[in-house]
């Protein structure tokens, strides 16, 4: 087998720096990984294409509230794009480890791109109908706060943390099922109910929680260090 080629299924996870996410074991993301290395997509590609999903969903749900009548579709497809961007973030890693290409610049893609991405969701959710743009702003600078605490608490010797309630993962499916709740529902319900503003209220609170919680745990883990 060449190094290029991956494995039916990716290997458990060894690396206690990189997020642990149960898809990379499956059959179905090695097939569309290894569907992915042979058309040539790198993993640095991979993760822009991600950025790019983002973009394009934060877009989406700011048009929300700007036509009544496409708000249903384009609260779909902001969804969708979401989960797209999610899914690069899976298969990004999977080719750079399959491919044996993983390198330092490889982290910057990984981590930059990704930052942007919560920070164009979540503030295109903001500017959402039913959205609350102020909310969009808080839930992003709480979202990159999250992941800064994670970077961290690497840095100072802890054992990176990606624990939640409201891990990059969770927050991203908040806004998918706000999202595809708002295209179900009467365009006035969405507009009483303030769906995706609840959404980025929950976000928000959630990704504060999470980021206590992972000082705390971390500070834990530095004190037995020192001891």
């Amino acid at each position: 087998m060449s190094a290029a080629e991956p494995l039916e299924t990716e290997p458990p996870e060894t690396d206690p720096n990189r997020r642990p996410i149960r898809a990379r074991s499956t059959g179905w993301a090695s097939v569309l990984t290894r569907a992915l290395i042979r058309i040539g997509a790198s993993p640095n590609g991979i993760s822009v294409a991600g950025l790019v999903a983002a973009c394009v969903a934060g877009a989406a749900f700011w048009g929300t509230s700007q036509s009544a009548e496409l708000a249903p579709w384009l609260f779909v497809a902001g969804g969708v794009c979401v989960q797209m961007r999610l899914l690069c973030n899976l298969f990004d890693g999977m080719d750079a480890v399959t491919t044996g290409t993983a390198s330092p610049v490889g982290e910057l893609y990984n981590e930059v791109p990704d930052r942007l991405s919560d920070a164009a969701i979540l503030i295109g959710f903001g500017y959402a109908a039913g959205g609350f743009v102020e909310l969009g702003y808080v839930a992003a600078a709480v979202a990159i706060f999250v992941a800064y605490v994670r970077a961290m608490v690497r840095n100072a010797g802890a054992p990176s943390d990606f624990c939640g309630p409201l891990a990059k993962p969770q927050r991203m499916a908040v806004v998918t099922i706000a999202a595809f709740a708002a295209a179900l529902l009467p365009g006035p319900l969405v507009l009483d109910l303030g769906m995706p503003a609840l959404a980025l209220v929950v976000v928000a609170s959630g990704g504060a929680l999470t980021a206590t919680r992972r000082l705390l745990r971390a500070a834990s883990a530095l004190r037995g260090i020192d001891a």
